[in-house]
């Protein structure tokens, strides 16, 4: 029903997971990265890398502290076919991206000075069409999701070189053997979430244990969501979960989160634009945005902190083309959009009482088909 170069599509709907959200952006997905400062050195910097999935590359970006404003920095980086998703490890040195195009995942190094990515080694072999890869909030696992082989490959990280080694066998990505489309692990570490979903519209959340020792999944419930659910991250509390859904009218739904087990429960779905897909929490935990890929624009909601439910925080604020990832950068004051058809990145203020959203300036240049967006702050 698709192509590995292009938007995957569900009966007419746009059904991908490309993007996560990166430090303080994807609440809990591990997937992003500020260092630790040495002794007697504070100078914070900060990054942005983007996938461009039919240019196959990595474009870096400084982001300036104060205004939020991005300068593109050097040339772009190759990286496989069809790029997908580029995550930051917890320790900032290192970024991984996974190729759909030739099923496999591109690491990199990062240069905390100047964010460079230098790339690292050959490729590691994943699964058929990955197009999801999450860093386990302590470093040391990393978890790829593959579209067609309907699975999960769980990787062991060296601490010291950022290497991906396969760990055990792959498992099947959810308890349906719906198609999987989006993947992230508890700001705990105990537990992944595996969004599936078939051309139907019929979808699940699949709950997983991490094992602490060898970083081995196993199913532990599942959650049926509303129809054509599309992305998930976990608010970085660990307390509630927000799942975009591209059909029942486009919604955001909210789960609380059992802090024993894991299992999802069902709380509201709250309006959203047209088809969400991308959706980020602020690394407060405060406030929720979704990248709604049909109808232009971006959605901000305020988090109610005893129930988990979403309050919209005024109408969604336009964007470029077919935003389809969303990120929160890790200081908290300002979004980044990924618009795959205009090739450009939105970006956007956040009022830190509301939550909302207020265009920064013109958008930035990408590659061809930016796919996902990832922030994160280096310290040295």
């Amino acid at each position: 029903m698709h192509s590995s170069n292009a938007k995957l599509v569900h009966a007419g709907l746009l059904l991908v997971p490309l993007f996560l959200a990166a430090c303080g952006g994807g609440g809990g997905n591990g997937d992003g990265g500020s260092a630790t400062a040495p002794a007697g050195d504070t100078t914070t910097r900060y990054f942005a890398y983007v996938t461009n999935s039919a240019s196959n590359d990595v474009w870096t970006y400084s982001i300036n502290a104060t205004t939020g404003v991005l300068t593109g920095l050097g040339a772009p980086v190759a990286a496989g076919s069809v790029p997908r998703q580029v995550v930051v490890g917890p320790s900032g040195r290192f970024a991984y991206v996974a190729n759909a195009g030739s099923n496999d995942i591109s690491t990199y190094t990062i240069n905390a000075t100047t964010g460079a990515l230098t790339t690292m080694g050959t490729p590691v072999v994943a699964g058929n069409n990955p197009q999801s890869i999450v860093v386990h909030p302590g470093g040391k696992f990393a978890y790829v999701l593959n579209y067609r082989s309907t699975d999960v490959w769980a990787y062991g990280v060296d601490a010291a070189s950022g290497a991906l080694t396969p760990v055990g066998t792959p498992v099947v990505a959810g308890s349906s053997g719906r198609p999987p489309t989006s993947l992230t692990v508890h700001p705990n570490g105990r537990f992944a979430y595996v969004v599936s979903s078939d051309s139907f519209g019929s979808g699940d959340i699949s709950a997983f244990a991490i094992d602490a020792a060898t970083g081995a999944l196993t199913l532990a419930s599942a959650t049926a969501a509303s129809p054509y659910p599309t992305y998930i991250t976990v608010e970085p509390g660990g307390k509630f979960a927000y799942v975009s859904n591209e059909g029942a009218g486009s919604t955001v739904s909210a789960y609380t989160i059992n802090p024993a087990t894991g299992t999802l429960t069902f709380v509201a779905s709250t309006a959203s634009g047209q088809q969400p897909a991308g959706v980020a929490v602020d690394p407060g935990g405060r406030f929720v945005y979704a990248a709604n890929a049909s109808s232009n624009n971006v959605s901000a909601y305020t988090i109610n902190s005893a129930s988990g439910t979403l309050t919209a925080a005024g109408a969604p604020v336009p964007a470029g083309t077919g935003p389809f990832s969303v990120n929160v950068d890790p200081s908290g004051r300002f979004a980044y959009v990924a618009n795959q058809d205009s090739n450009n990145i939105t970006s956007y203020t956040i009022d830190p009482a509301t939550g909302a959203l207020t265009a920064l300036g013109a958008p930035q240049a990408a590659g061809t088909n930016p796919s996902s967006i990832t922030t994160i702050r280096t310290i040295q």
